[in-house]
């Protein structure tokens, strides 16, 4: 006899004897034997279970479904020679697996569904946030009061990453706008005789919006995107439960000192922007319009107020909590696989530069309230 096989069915006794152990290990091997016999298509079938070794819930599970099937067909079943408690466990799987014909389907949501359920899981989304900005606050808290937790060695490291070593692609990227702003003002300026009034635009757009602006969409794409997924690495990696079994909380090393360090790194890189775009619309301005640089900085420091150099700056703390929070809290949402991880760094760039837009419209809006 095959010691694999765990079933055998006596055509002319009408007979099915179950043989060894039926159990999730030997599922597959039981499965493909039963779809094997020539089952009976009327009258009466004895099921023996003298041989059977043990039998677990997939093996009942297993054994249920073709005695169901054989009941469509008006086949009377007899169970013969089985242990009470496998008995037993026959009887709660046949009095509670639903047939696979009756399994309830789940309805597919029409668009108001689905942009109800969209809905709630961002008022969830932005719920945990809250909690999260929630916990930022008490480990900052507590770190004005216990002086030695602050890690200014990491504070320093995230000061150099994200401000020194943008300098250069943060002073690229500005030029080229101001020669961009430039150019497309200087056009309509010079049809209507009015060409020095260039800096003037240039100055209170360069410094009031597009610094300001571009400077922190560009540190969202660069170190936000980091944030998430060095964060997101170190949760994949189990370090962040490695911090706090040592005692260690993650605020306190990872997440605090990037949050502080780009608040202090991100006004530098706004002024750093600032004045490379004004040089490169003072380029520009000088071959197209003919304003030499003299001309150039003798009217900008008469005509464009130093408020306006505030204003710009003013914003860049706030750009920065916005980029640094979405960025840390989407790293701390990291599952444990990459599809996890490309996910939520694709969506913290895009929710860092949709709030940055959004502060700046209501900043736009108070200044202008308060004729700013």
């Amino acid at each position: 006899m095959d010691v694999r096989l765990f079933v055998e069915f006596d055509r002319e006794n009408r007979r099915l004897v179950c043989r060894g152990e039926w159990n999730l290990h030997n599922f597959n091997v039981i499965r493909k034997q039963l779809h094997k016999i020539s089952w009976p298509t009327t009258g009466e079938l004895w099921v023996d279970g003298r041989q059977l070794v043990n039998m677990d819930s997939s093996g009942a599970w297993l054994i249920d479904k073709h005695i169901k099937k054989l009941h469509e067909k008006n086949i009377t079943i007899h169970f013969e020679n089985f242990p009470e408690e496998t008995a037993k466990l026959i009887g709660i799987i046949e009095k509670r697996i639903v047939p696979s014909n009756e399994i309830p389907q789940l309805k597919k949501l029409n668009w108001l569904g689905q942009i109800g359920r969209q809905n709630i899981s961002q008022i969830i989304d932005f719920w945990e946030y809250l909690g999260f900005i929630g916990l930022l606050f008490i480990e900052f808290i507590r770190g004005i009061f216990v002086p030695k937790h602050w890690r200014f060695q990491s504070l320093v490291n995230v000061v150099d990453n994200t401000g020194y070593r943008a300098l250069p692609i943060i002073g690229l990227l500005s030029f080229m706008i101001g020669v961009v702003i430039a150019y497309q003002m200087g056009n309509q300026l010079r049809n209507y005789g009015a060409g020095v009034f260039i800096v003037n635009l240039l100055g209170l757009s360069v410094l009031r919006e597009f610094g300001p602006l571009l400077t922190a969409i560009m540190v969202a794409g660069r170190t936000g995107s980091s944030y998430t997924a060095e964060l997101g690495i170190m949760k994949i990696n189990q370090e962040i439960d490695a911090l706090n079994t040592m005692g260690v909380t993650p605020a306190e090393l990872l997440l605090i000192p990037r949050i502080i360090g780009l608040v202090i790194a991100l006004p530098l890189l706004t002024m750093w922007a600032d004045v490379f775009g004004i040089l490169g619309g003072m380029l520009m301005t000088e071959n197209m319009l003919g304003i030499s640089f003299y001309d150039f900085i003798q009217r900008f420091q008469h005509e464009i107020p130093v408020r306006s150099l505030l204003i710009g700056l003013g914003k860049a703390p706030v750009f920065a909590l916005i980029i640094a929070s979405i960025g840390c809290f989407q790293g701390m949402q990291v599952k444990s696989n990459a599809e996890s991880l490309g996910r939520l760094t694709t969506r913290s760039v895009v929710l860092a530069i949709f709030f940055i837009i959004v502060a700046d419209a209501l900043f736009s809006i108070i200044f202008s309230r308060l004729n700013l």
